[in-house]
């Protein structure tokens, strides 16, 4: 018999209770108790994402929720800021292109995070572009972005702010209304602890005006159909009610953790994780880590696809590579969502003893033993 442990950053574990309840019989979304169970999921998220704005639920992945914000907010013929850093915010300016709308592109090197003056400079020297669209965690380099400063050069232009926050929200301090974010798009299956298949849009005052004096070319992502079932706490077409009520489980376990004690236990886990990965004498590719997924340099001379390969058929471990020109290069670990000490423990295990099989001289236990001495400091 050999465990597995999943430890990619999408999809991720899902707590076994909450799979209990994604197990139990489908019943009928026009009803009663899902109208108490939307509401209830609603009011989480909100909490969660730190909003008194608009939540809307879909059957989608989080690129669904990325379309729609897109797709509602900005017309053909509109220009948008899009910040490509990794395989992520490129999906941005693809999304765009799909509906005819211009992408203003600020280009950095991967593993860069974009600064805020950058974004300003740029809006500056590009009159009419109607939104900034950016990351608040880039999952292909295990970057993160200073979403905040950002907010501070929107909030007083007539340009929105635009988040990918697929990776991030559940793991990572979002403050959507401090901030001045004005959309952002989640996705279910990575800090919301749960399978794929469901995707959240939350919106701002300032986008809800732009979504209702939109045109919008859409039908099943229609924001405005959206709004006007949520304020009957509904749906607009067929909800995945056994998703749904996943959700709720898992919302309710964030919610008794504390939506900040989650985005301390996560800063902990990411603390805990590169102190072991610089105790191997390994190198981290993001200039800017993320606490919910650390990008690890393959050391020279190692076969970075193969040291993968190898570790999930001896050890059950599953990583991610990195993916482009990156692929081979990096190895991307989570510790997002239903994620603890031992996780990290589990990793650096595996990574010591996957490096030491590929030939490459490494101190086993080294990382393990700066991993927990991060834990054991509190």
């Amino acid at each position: 018999m050999k465990k597995t442990y999943l430890m990619t950053p999408g999809p991720t574990p899902v707590p076994p209770d909450t799979s209990i309840e994604l197990a139990r019989p489908v019943y009928h979304h026009r009803t009663d108790r899902f109208k108490a169970t939307l509401e209830e999921v609603t009011r989480l998220l909100k909490d969660l994402l730190q909003t008194a704005g608009d939540v809307f639920l879909m059957a989608a992945s989080g690129t669904g929720a990325m379309e729609a914000c897109i797709a509602n907010t900005l017309g053909r013929g509109d220009r948008a800021l899009c910040v490509r850093g990794g395989k992520f915010g490129e999906r941005w300016g693809n999304i765009c292109e799909a509906f005819g709308i211009t992408p203003v592109h600020l280009d950095i090197e991967w593993g860069d995070a974009p600064d805020a003056a950058q974004i300003a400079r740029l809006l500056d020297e590009s009159p009419g572009v109607k939104a900034v669209c950016v990351q608040l965690c880039e999952t292909s380099t295990a970057t993160v972005t200073d979403i905040e400063a950002i907010g501070q050069v929107t909030r007083d232009r007539d340009v929105l702010l635009i988040v990918d926050g697929v990776s991030g929200v559940g793991a990572l301090e979002f403050r959507m209304d401090a901030w001045n974010v004005d959309l952002v798009a989640v996705g279910s299956q990575k800090a919301l602890m749960m399978p794929p298949g469901l995707a959240v849009v939350a919106a701002g005052p300032r986008a809800m005006e732009r979504i209702e004096a939109a045109h919008a070319p859409v039908f099943y992502l229609d924001l405005k159909a959206a709004k006007a079932a949520a304020d009957k706490s509904s749906t607009p077409f067929t909800a995945p009610v056994p998703l749904v009520e996943g959700l709720l489980h898992s919302l309710r376990q964030i919610s008794e953790e504390g939506v900040e004690a989650v985005w301390a236990r996560h800063a902990r886990l990411g603390r805990a994780m590169r102190a072991g990965v610089r105790a191997l004498g390994l190198e981290l590719f993001s200039k800017h880590p993320a606490d919910c997924v650390t990008g690890i340099r393959v050391p020279e001379g190692v076969d970075g696809q193969a040291l993968l390969a190898d570790i999930e058929a001896t050890d059950g471990v599953k990583f991610a590579g990195g993916q482009a020109h990156a692929k081979g290069k990096i190895i991307r670990v989570s510790t997002m969502g239903y994620a603890g000490p031992f996780d990290v423990v589990i990793a650096l295990a595996a990574l010591e003893m996957g490096l030491s099989r590929a030939g490459y001289q490494v101190e086993l236990g080294a990382g393990v033993k700066a991993a927990e001495s991060v834990f054991l400091e509190g």
